[in-house]
């Protein structure tokens, strides 16, 4: 991999390093091609390598930068979290984003009838494990005049409701947890925010709804703007919060 960031011009994440996490995924990829069209040079993480490598191949084919870190959240350890923001660190020099797109959903089960290792995996994918990446990449992040740590949250308001377990637990405390790091980190040059985007067509939505009778939900891509302004200087304006962007 390249050690240096190169400068390209035209863009509002200009010379900056983004980190995509579940950069595969629907939302992941788009947004991952639009930080790229953007200017920033984009570290994929994924577990799923052969789909990592389709939107590395998108980035270079459109003249992006892009770097492959292959890793499984549900397995990885806080240790593998370090090594990831070290290489960072000591290949490419800076971090000045960080977008959490993976998610872990099996589909609707009751609490009572749910497996306690399911709603643990739930938890830790979409919860633990998204903190104990932030937590390893924070030092890093402080580093730059203005970096940016993204989340994206589901509704709030489907989520609470019957049946989404531990998925739906973890996007409650996701959210609390964005207002919890705005609070400590407020003074410093981090912004924390959250993005709760409409109705996707994903994989994710389709264990819960029927794709042909769906028309709420938009593609992705839709919400692909919303990342990049988050993650640029822009989305100071959202600091602290769980924006709702609407979508054309």
């Amino acid at each position: 991999m390249s050690s240096t960031v190169e400068q390209r011009t035209g863009g509002v994440l200009e010379g900056r390093v983004v980190l995509v996490v579940g950069a595969h995924g629907g939302l992941g990829s788009a947004a991952a091609l639009a930080c790229a069209r953007a200017g920033a040079t984009i570290v994929l993480l994924g577990r799923k390598v052969p789909k990592l490598n389709r939107v590395y191949d998108a980035i270079i084919a459109n003249g992006g930068e892009a770097l492959l870190y292959p890793l499984d959240l549900e397995g990885a350890s806080a240790d593998d979290y370090a090594e990831l923001a070290s290489r960072i660190q000591s290949e490419l020099g800076r971090l000045d984003g960080v977008l959490h797109c993976a998610a872990e959903f099996r589909g609707l089960t009751p609490l009572l009838h749910t497996d306690p290792a399911a709603f643990a995996r739930a938890v830790h994918v979409n919860l633990t494990a998204r903190w104990w990446l932030s937590q390893a990449c924070l030092p890093l992040l402080a580093k730059a005049d203005d970096a940016a740590l993204v989340f994206v949250v589901d509704s709030l308001q489907r989520t609470g409701s019957a049946y989404w377990g531990g998925y739906g637990v973890a996007q409650h405390a996701l959210a609390a947890m964005v207002g919890m790091l705005h609070a400590e980190l407020g003074n410093s040059s981090v912004r924390v925010a959250g993005l709760e985007p409409g109705p996707m067509r994903t994989p994710l939505r389709s264990r819960v709804f029927v794709d042909e009778n769906d028309r709420a939900a938009r593609d992705p891509a839709v919400y692909a703007d919303a990342c990049v302004r988050l993650l640029s200087p822009a989305g100071a304006a959202e600091r602290g919060t769980v924006w709702k962007p609407s979508h054309a």
